[in-house]
């Protein structure tokens, strides 16, 4: 082994003080004593859940990693999911544990997007998620706004959540909800609290999926239901300065950066405390009207893909 290699709970760690990415200040140990430094923290968001990682290696372009790769050791555990996309068998991993954290890190894993739902029921979703997305630009302020906008309408709708910043530019809000609950009624409820919140102040949200038509309003991304995933909190993003997908209080949300939270930043903050545990309220059953409305509301991707294909049309034709 090199001078800068060594063993933590079994797994050796190579090449420790290469730089991380060309656009990131951060080596490769810098991301595992990060990951090293939260283990409990980020650990109970992936755990039971397949997991989907985005992964950089020197001079390659970042890639999303869902099927494990052959060399993967036998002590990860995983559990096999049937892709429609592809038609295809993927092999996905969970990571329960530290020792397996430690590997994914070694592979230079920087970010990691559990899955909604747990391997018990992969057809019950654990929670409902808002994903704010701001426009170009520096647009971070925006997306609070919105999340305000979204906090009112759960609030309408006798719900209650948690917000996260993304760790990118935007902010996500997390409604946990109970069992009974099916991937197909979650989608609905969240597709009518998108809406909801749009229509509370239409000149800063949109639900709008094709991206010219949003008009510099903050997209209330609704698709993040059934098998979708999203960054895990505490997970890092593969950013300049590392940011942090971090929890914030609802009355401090007006107050951070999503660069307060970054890889060297967020060890210290947690300090031995849970604030994503602390803030995530009880399992909340879905109100029926919620998921009445959200059922008339055509499902954004395929809305889109619809529309894509009759303004191609209409091109043609004016062609």
């Amino acid at each position: 082994m090199s001078e800068a290699d060594e063993i933590r709970d079994g797994v050796g760690l190579t090449n420790l003080d290469q730089p991380l990415s060309d656009n990131v200040d951060a080596t490769k140990r810098d991301l595992v004593d990060y990951l090293d430094a939260v283990a409990d923290r980020i650990l109970p968001q992936l755990r039971d859940r397949p997991l989907s990682v985005i992964r950089v290696r020197p001079g390659q372009p970042p890639f999303m990693q869902k099927n494990l790769p052959r060399y993967t050791p036998d002590w990860v555990r995983r559990v096999p999911v049937w892709a429609e996309a592809s038609h295809r068998e993927i092999s996905y991993a969970l990571c329960d544990d530290r020792r397996t954290l430690l590997w994914f890190a070694n592979q230079r894993a920087v970010e990691y997007h559990p899955t909604l739902a747990t391997v018990a029921d992969l057809h019950r979703p654990t929670h409902l998620v808002l994903d704010l997305d701001p426009p170009e630009g520096d647009g971070f302020a925006a997306a609070v706004a919105a999340a305000l906008l979204v906090r009112q309408a759960l609030a309408d709708a006798g719900l209650t959540g948690a917000v996260k910043t993304s760790g990118a530019k935007g902010v996500h809000v997390f409604v946990p909800v109970t069992g009974d609950a099916t991937a197909e009624e979650l989608a609905a409820a969240t597709r009518a609290l998108a809406v909801r919140a749009e229509r509370i102040d239409p000149a800063l949200a949109t639900t709008a999926y094709i991206k010219e038509d949003r008009g510099g309003r903050v997209f209330v991304d609704a698709t993040r239901a059934g098998g979708a995933t999203v960054a895990a909190t505490y997970s890092p993003r593969l950013r300049p300065g590392m940011p942090v997908s971090f929890p914030v209080d609802w009355a401090d949300l007006t107050e951070v950066t999503p660069a307060d939270f970054t890889i060297r930043t967020v060890p210290s903050l947690l300090a031995g405390a849970d604030p994503w545990g602390a803030a995530m309220p009880a399992p909340q059953p879905l109100p029926a009207d919620l998921v009445a409305e959200g059922r008339t509301i055509p499902v954004a991707r395929v809305q889109a893909m619809h529309e894509g294909k009759r303004r191609a049309r209409a091109r043609r034709a004016a062609d």
